[in-house]
Order: C-alpha cells, then structure tokens, then sequence
C-alpha cells in the first residue's frame, strides 16, 4: 500500500478545511527521525535518502554524493543537528513515517519468552487489544477498540509483512501465519490513518518486520514445548553475500488446546531476499505461506462459561456435561423434515482447514540521489474450508494488488521537503458457498445453504508532503483518495418437505463508494528532551461483500444498505527522555465516527450480523514508559484507557411488533476501558551469571458490556506471567550461542474470558427487554483464556 505526501500548492488552512469537512459527523517510540525509506517497506511515506539499500553507504561518485540533510521532528526522542547517513537511513527502514502515532516493539521485549502468537507481543503497545479467534493464533487484533466488536480476524486496520499488504483487499487480516519468532519488530501505528493507507484503516495499521539475512548471519535452531501438548519447532537462516541478502524462517507448531476440540496443527515459512542488481536499481521477493488444521470448540453464553469454561465431558450432545456448547444440524442436512440433533464440536467435528500463501515483488529504481520510482505486485490466496458451526464456508479468495509511486527529496521555497505520490489497484474475485452441516461426525456436509459471488476493487491516489518550517518544527500534509467498488450476488436455498424440493432466492449488491481522506501533523523539538505531537487525520472502512447479505438472524438476506463508516480523529501528545534509561510518552485522542460498522453474534453460532451506528465518539489516554532504573534492571508499562459511546443510534428489535430503542449515550460494546501491561525484570550482564535473567508480568483487562442495551458485562481480569531465561555466547568452530527460557503463564491459575463477541438484545412479546439474566443465556460469544501452563523453550545459532 502506498502512502501519501500532500501536493506542494496545499495550504495548511486548506487541510485544515478539508478536514473538518471530510467528516459529516502520539504516542512513537521509534528512534526514526525522519520519514523512512520506501525501499522495503508500501507503508512508508518517503525514504530518508534513495540510494540506501545495505548497512553501509554504497560508493557514489562526488557528483552524486548525497548531501547530509538534518532530520525532521518524528517519531522518536527529540534530536537535534544530527547528519542523515546511510546506515541511520537503512536503521529507520521500517519506521512509522513522521507525524504518525505509533510504537515500535522491539525484539529484545519477547526474545527471551515463548512467543506463540501476537497476543504475546503486542501487548507492549498502548492502544493494543488482544481477543481470542477461531484458531490456535487467530486472534483479533483493535487499536483504539476498532476490531472488538469483529466477531473473528481482523477488520479496521491494515497489516504489512516487511511493507507487502497482508489485508486482502475486502478489507480482512488473520494473523494465522504470523509466528513472533519470526520478526525483529513491529511497528503499531494508532488513528485514522486512511490518508496512508487507505480503505480500512480507521484504526491504524501494523507492519511486521523479519529480521534481516545479515542480522541472522547463519542458523538458528529453536523448540518451545509445555502444557496441553504443545509444541514449536523453527529455524531461521539468513545471510547477506555481495549484493544479496536473504531470510528464511519456518516452524511447525501443533498442540492439543486447553478447551475441549480444540487440537491444531500449522506450518508456516516467511521467506524475504532483495537483490541490489545495479547501482540504481533493488528487487526484493516475499514469500510467506502457512496450513493450518484445527479443531474448534463452539463459543459459549455466558453462564455456559461459568458453568464449565473449558469444555470439558461434550463427547456428545446427549451425554454432554453443563455448560457444553452444542450446534443445532438437520439430521438430513437441509431441513427439519427428518428431524434435528444437538450436538458438540466433539462430535460434529467442527474445526479449519486452510491455507494462505502470499507471493509479492518489489523493484525500485533510482532516478538520480534525490528521486526513487517503486513499483510493488502482491499476490494473495485464501483459501478456506471451516466447518464452525451449523454451517461451514468454502471458498477460494485469490487477490491481486498494484502499487507505484515517487518520492522526492529536495527544497521547498529554501525549506527542507519530501514530496510523495502514488496510485494503487487491488482486486479481489471469489465464489463462496456455505454448506450445512449433518450428524455423522468429522463435519459432514449436507446441501447448500447459500453461495456468494463477490468482487472487492480499490483503486485510488495519495499524495504527501513533510516540510521542515524551522530547526525545531515539522508539517506533515497528506490526502488519498479512493474509489471502492462492492459487487456480489447471493444465492440462497431453501429445502421443502422430505425430499427438499428446492428453492433459490436470489439477492444482489452493486455498490460504489468514493472516500477521500486528509491529514495534518506538527511535530515541535523543544530540546533534545522534549517532543511534542499534534495530529488530526481521517479515515474511512467500506463494508464487504459479505456483510451485505445476512440480516439480524443470521440469515441470508437483504443488508445492502450498509453505508461506509468514517471518522475525523485529533491526537496531542509528547514524548519525553530526559536520558538513556527513561522514555515516556502519553497520548490523548478524540474521534467522531459517522456510520460506523458495528457486528455481532447471531443465533446461528459463527454468523454475525453488520450495522452502522450513524454516530458514535471514542476518546482515550494512551501511556508507555520505559525505566531502566537502576543496572540491569528495566521497568516496562503500557496502558490504555478507552471512552467509547454511542451519541446518535436507535435500535430496532422485532418480536411480533418492532420495538425501538435509543442507544445514545450507551457505551459500546466489547470496548473494555481500561487494559494494563506491566513489566520488571532483571538481567545480569557480568560475572559468573551473565546472561541469567528474569521478569514478572503483569496483565490487567477492565470488564466490558456485552450488549447495546448495556445489560451484560463479560468479567474483567488480572493475570500475573513469571520468566526465567539464560543466554550465553559458546566459544565453538560450530555453535555461535545458547538461549534457555522458562516461563509460568497465568501463575495464580485464574479463569478468565479470552474472548466475547457481541450479543444482540431481545424483547418480550410486550416489548420490554429482557434482563441480563436472560442476555446471559445468549451463546455464540465466549472463549476461556488459557488456565496456568509451563512453556521452556532453547534456542541455539549455528556460525
């Protein structure tokens, strides 16, 4: 995906305008002082010099030597009259680009741990919040809350792997193929940030970065195993030689699951090489593939979740113990003529089995020292068989997605510029059918429920503009523009009588969107201490396909009427390190949503139902530090808190009559306002135990309401994480060091909700809501957390 850069005639007033009217209704830990390189990475807004390509300066004649340029005000601790060279460029590759609120995680905060999913690293961010999914590592990933209402993957950012786009171009992200152990950051930008990135990122964005081929310099070998069988092999291996620098990693991972059916097994390899063919010109080729097989247990009620919150006895829907979760199937597989079952995940034999295989390239050329042309192809293939519940969806979902763009450094009426712009084309064309799914265990199929037909095009601009007005202050002034086009058709069946004469329903979708979105930054260098952040941006999220086609009861049907949710976000902050061992940062934003797209669960378990909610506010406070307080001692913190409401929203729920309900001011939900990770720990750097070391964690997530109506809350938690690891340089003609880890996850053994979707609102036939205690009987919405386990871990690197 490209980024934006505004055009050289844009006032700041203009923006400012802009701004306001696009919308009806900072915190960076980075030590980027300047926007990044475009050379690896789509997201970034410019590169800091075109020539750089390795971790030294190539050799350029002195009629093309590059003159030293002072960075702009970013994302990092403030700096001052310091000279751009290649290796500092080459270090800021990957980086948010200036004005952006973001956070990079290093590797060093989860080298020494078990890093089975995302869940265990972003967790370092603010502005981070961590749900269960459908699958081992399938977990939703919000900032800000923008996904928490999703009722699986990953919706309302966008997500790169080493710049390449790993969302389709529908707008849905799974971190099924995401293994920590691959990657040496991640950089988690906060806010609306569609000038950037375009369709989708309401939220933000997240870029994973693998570890360099050279930083790898040879081969690692690791294993982390421990409770409910689980089990991690990987390897990464990479090198630089010459004018080529490679990576490879690739692990397999399977484990028996801690909730009843819920077994997996993945394999994922991630593979990056750039090859600088000439002086002037870099190619660069991704390749990450991962299958996955899973068995999945069916989300729960609330009072399922007390009853029996790992799901244990439901070999069988008749003999099933309580709190079981069960699925309704037609003993004939398509309708209630021979009569219905009730059965558990065990036995019907619900699970995944898919595969994602992404293949990109990128080459960019140097025009001259001061202008790069990049051009960037992705191919992107889903292709999914997933019997979760009554229903299972199979489909294929290959996309395609185009970039190209210009960065130029140079000046601006004598004020230090770089100039961005570049157009984008994604598409994204499948057929999809929803099958039912009959006793007989293993998930045997029985007749169509419905097909889908479904096309997802983007296509757009966006231009950026970073200008440098004094020594110590930055302007940063971007806009995208985008055209979005939704087609599908969605063809429903229907079974009567015994022999299930068929009926076809058909119900089409041919939708335009066109969305625009500015932004504007000032960055203010006090001194080399002080950093000061101010930010208003917009965004925009078309619906899918998918949403248009299935109304409140799960049910395929008439949702066409979806409308693209937009929101106008403002953001003041600063960071302050008054020396090495202290940095914090603090950040306030406050965004106005317009229509935006809210889901959740139906009756029909693993089905949700989209709407928009015409306007809605969300406010926050997002705090970090880090506090190496005394010698090998490190203090670590990430809080958030979130305010989020509805102020313009009334619901209508039918039972007989239709009944009306006025939600404003409601918090909305799946939106915990508080969530807490702490960190102390303490490494031994001399004598006799260097390299022994240890830390104590600490994770705290508020409760949060459940419903629209604010009835139900699902129960907050606090979990405290215990690690011990060991890390020692081995003096051998073969082995190069030795990383030994154990760690206590969930130490006190608390049993909390790891997940909980949204529920829908009931009413009597009177039209009086039901209480909570009845809400509280509504499945399809909780998965426990992990109870107490023992990982250990070894990793050893190979010369």
């Amino acid at each position: 995906m490209s980024v934006c850069h505004a055009r050289r005639g844009v006032s700041l007033v203009a923006i400012q305008a802009a701004l306001l009217a696009s919308s009806s209704g900072a915190f960076a830990q980075s030590r980027n002082t300047e926007l990044p390189a475009v050379t690896v990475e789509a997201p970034q807004a410019a590169r800091a010099k075109p020539v750089v390509r390795a971790s030294k300066p190539r050799s350029v004649s002195a009629s093309r030597a590059p003159k030293p340029v002072a960075p702009s005000a970013s994302a990092g601790a403030p700096t001052q009259n310091r000279t751009v060279t290649a290796s500092a460029a080459r270090d800021s590759l990957n980086q948010a680009p200036s004005g952006q609120t973001a956070t990079t995680i290093d590797r060093s905060q989860f080298d020494n741990r078990p890093a089975f999913s995302v869940s265990d690293v972003l967790r370092d961010s603010p502005g981070i919040s961590i749900k269960q999914g459908n699958g081992p590592r399938d977990f939703g990933i919000s900032i800000r809350g923008s996904n928490a209402r999703n009722g699986f993957g990953i919706r309302n950012l966008v997500i790169f792997d080493d710049g390449f786009p790993v969302t389709q171009p529908d707008g849905l992200s799974r971190s099924d193929l995401i293994d920590p152990h691959a990657y040496g950051a991640i950089d988690v930008v906060r806010g609306p940030s569609s000038a950037l990135y375009g369709n989708y990122a309401t939220g933000g964005a997240l870029n994973f970065r693998t570890r360099p081929g050279g930083t790898i310099d040879g081969v690692e070998y690791g294993v982390d195993g421990g409770s409910y069988g689980y089990l991690n092999d990987y390897l990464a291996a990479g090198k630089k030689v010459g004018n080529f620098e490679g990576s490879l990693f690739a692990s397999d991972t399977r484990g028996d699951g801690y909730i009843g059916n819920s077994w997996f097994n993945t394999q994922t390899v991630n593979f990056l090489g750039t090859l600088k063919a000439t002086p002037d010109d870099r190619f660069t080729v991704k390749i990450i593939n991962n299958d996955l097989s899973a068995r999945l247990p069916i989300r729960q009620s609330l009072n399922q979740y007390y009853q029996n919150p790992f799901q244990q006895g439901c070999a069988t829907g008749a003999t099933a113990a309580a709190g079981c979760g069960t699925v309704t199937l037609f003993n004939n597989g398509f309708n209630t003529a021979a009569g219905t079952d009730k059965e558990t995940a065990v036995q019907a034999g619900l699970g995944r089995n898919d595969r994602r295989t992404i293949v990109g390239g990128r080459w960019e050329h140097d025009f001259d020292n001061t202008t790069t042309w990049r051009n960037q192809f992705v191919f992107d293939d889903r292709n999914i068989n997933q019997p979760t519940g009554a229903t299972s969806a199979i489909g294929d979902f290959p996309s395609y997605n185009f970039m190209s763009d210009v960065t130029k450094r140079g000046e601006i009426v004598g004020l230090e510029s770089t100039t961005f712009f570049g157009a984008f084309y994604n598409t994204l064309t499948a057929s999809s059918d929803t099958w039912n799914v009959m006793p007989g265990g293993n998930a045997t199929l029985g007749r169509l429920s419905s097909n889908l037909y479904s096309e997802t095009t983007n296509y757009g601009v966006r231009a950026r503009e970073e200008l440098k007005l004094t020594a110590a202050l930055t302007a940063v002034a971007g806009i995208g523009w985008e055209t979005t086009l939704l087609k599908g058709i969605n063809t429903a069946y229907a079974y009567a009588g015994p022999t299930g004469i068929t009926t076809t329903t058909l119900t089409t979708a041919d939708r335009q969107f066109q969305n625009a979105a500015p932004e504007l930054a000032l960055l203010y260098n006090l001194n080399n201490e002080w950093l000061f952040r101010g930010r208003v941006a917009t965004g925009y999220g078309t619906p899918q396909v998918s949403n248009l086609f299935v109304l409140p009861t799960g049910l395929s049907g008439n949702n066409t009427q979806l409308q693209t949710q937009k929101n106008l976000g403002y953001d003041l902050g600063f960071d302050w390190t008054p020396n090495n061992a202290l940095k914090l940062s603090a950040t306030g934003f406050y965004e106005f949503f317009r229509n935006e797209i809210v889901s959740q669960a139906t009756p029909i378990n693993g089905i949700s139902y989209t709407f928009n909610a015409p306007r809605s506010e969300h406010r926050g406070v997002e705090l970090a530090a880090d506090w190496k307080f005394y010698p090998g001692w490190r203090f670590m913190a990430a809080y958030t808190y979130l305010d989020e409401v509805y102020t313009e929203y009334v619901e209508n729920i039918t039972n007989g009559a239709v009944f009306s309900f006025n939600r404003a001011g409601n918090k909305i939900p799946g939106i915990s306002p508080n969530e807490l990770t702490a960190r102390v720990g303490y490494d031994e750097f001399a004598g006799s135990l260097a390299g022994l070391g240890g830390f104590v964690e600490i994770q705290w997530k508020d409760s949060f309401y459940m419903d629209n109506a604010n009835l139900l809350k699902a129960p907050g938690y606090e979990l405290v994480n215990v690690n011990v690891h060991y890390k020692t340089d081995l003096v051998s003609d073969t082995f190069r060091s030795l990383n030994l880890f154990l760690e206590v996850r969930n130490v006190f053994d608390r049993t909390y909700v790891a997940s909980a979707n949204n529920i829908a609102n009931t009413v009597t036939a009177a039209g009086l809501q039901n209480p909570a205690s009845v809400l509280a009987n509504t499945t399809g919405s909780i998965y426990a957390g992990s109870p107490r386990t023992f990982v250990a871990g070894m990793k050893v690197a190979f010369k």
